[in-house]
């Protein structure tokens, strides 16, 4: 099932270095042009790390979408006004053909699941990536250490394994 990628899930994985986990998920990785907008205006207020995320395009890893059809139209429209543009068009695409979303907004995941869009975000695809051998658990730490160095995010753990093996 095709994904879309949010703007901090994307800023995460370009600190970090790391696009290529999407690859992962052996699905194609999209992005909303809402999104993309959004990565274009950070790089512009500074955000260098974020340039990685134009060669992701270039390299395949990403593919750029936009709202296509009228039933997107109305959807992105009815939703709520706390959502980012990158967040709302993402949620309208990902609703009408099925996909599902990348997002590490509290606010975005809860509204996915009021409209059954299936939603994750990054420390659901660290784990993921550590679940399909394509990374160790050192090496996703150290790719989420990354991430919360170099792109502030505010991550609930700072150690995988406390995801992986909740009783320790």
């Amino acid at each position: 099932m095709p994904v879309l990628v949010d703007t901090v899930v994307l800023s995460n994985l370009a600190a970090a270095k790391c696009l290529d986990l999407l690859r992962t998920l052996h699905d194609t990785a999209y992005v909303a042009s809402g999104v993309y907008e959004e990565i274009q205006q950070g790089i512009q207020e500074g955000y260098a790390f974020l340039e990685v995320v134009d060669d992701a395009f270039t390299s395949g890893v990403l593919h750029l979408v936009t709202l296509d059809p009228e039933q997107e139209w109305r959807l992105y429209r009815t939703m709520p006004h706390y959502l980012h543009r990158g967040e709302a068009m993402s949620l309208a695409i990902a609703s009408s053909r099925g996909w599902r979303f990348l997002t590490d907004d509290w606010a975005a995941r809860r509204y996915a699941r009021q409209i059954n869009v299936s939603s994750s975000g990054t420390l659901g695809l660290l784990l993921y990536a550590v679940q399909q051998g394509e990374a160790t658990v050192e090496q996703a730490n150290a790719w989420l250490q990354t991430m919360i160095d170099r792109a502030h995010y505010r991550s609930p753990v700072t150690d995988l394994r406390l995801l992986i093996h909740p009783e320790q």
